[in-house]
């Protein structure tokens, strides 16, 4: 995974009403959620983040469950900020497959989500001109930009090269969702772009 550096801006000074007007604008958009409802018989993918496994689910039914996943080495968290090397919590969507990564393939999600950015502008992790872009870009269905101060270029990868043993005993990602890469071929069968990620 490749994160992107903080640089610090200045303000320009964002008012109250700019900011409500973009709330209003983006309100029911530019979450996960925005792909539509999940149907009985979507198949999607529950990341469990304290047993640290990967299931696929078909509705409410279990498919098939992946153990010894890795997350980022400073666990999971609702307040991520760039490079802190913690794995995002909440509801995704896979926006983009890598077959050529050099983690064997990698399997992009839509972090950040507006959820997220409205979380980072209330707590200030986020400057009102990067949650701008952030809703910018989910208003226009683009992906969201991966280079302001809540990171980036986080997904589901394998291992490429990787140290097996080192991934069976230590969470050791900079905040992406690692299995081997047999288990993220198999995975492949199931995920295509748009597919749901939950991450609890």
């Amino acid at each position: 995974m490749h994160t992107a550096r903080f640089s610090r801006r200045k303000s320009s000074g964002f008012g109250r009403c700019t900011l409500l007007c973009i709330l209003l604008l983006v309100q029911g958009a530019g979450t996960s959620s925005s792909w539509g409802s999940p149907e009985q018989e979507e198949i999607w993918l529950l990341v469990d983040t304290t047993n640290l496994t990967i299931q696929v689910m078909r509705g409410e039914s279990l498919l098939y469950k992946y153990d010894n996943i890795a997350i980022g080495s400073n666990g999971p968290t609702l307040s991520r900020r760039v490079q802190d090397e913690t794995t995002p919590l909440g509801e995704f969507r896979i926006n983009r497959l890598n077959p050529r990564s050099r983690f064997h393939l990698f399997m992009g999600i839509d972090f950040p989500t507006m959820d997220d950015a409205a979380r980072a502008l209330a707590d200030g992790r986020l400057s009102p001109q990067e949650y701008v872009r952030v809703s910018n870009a989910w208003l226009a269905d683009e992906p969201p930009p991966q280079n302001t101060a809540l990171g980036g270029f986080l997904g589901i990868h394998g291992l490429g090269a990787g140290d097996e043993e080192i991934h069976g005993t230590f969470n050791w990602t900079d905040g992406c969702i690692a299995v081997t890469n047999e288990q993220i071929d198999e995975l492949a069968q199931w995920v295509s772009v748009g597919t749901r990620v939950s991450v609890r």
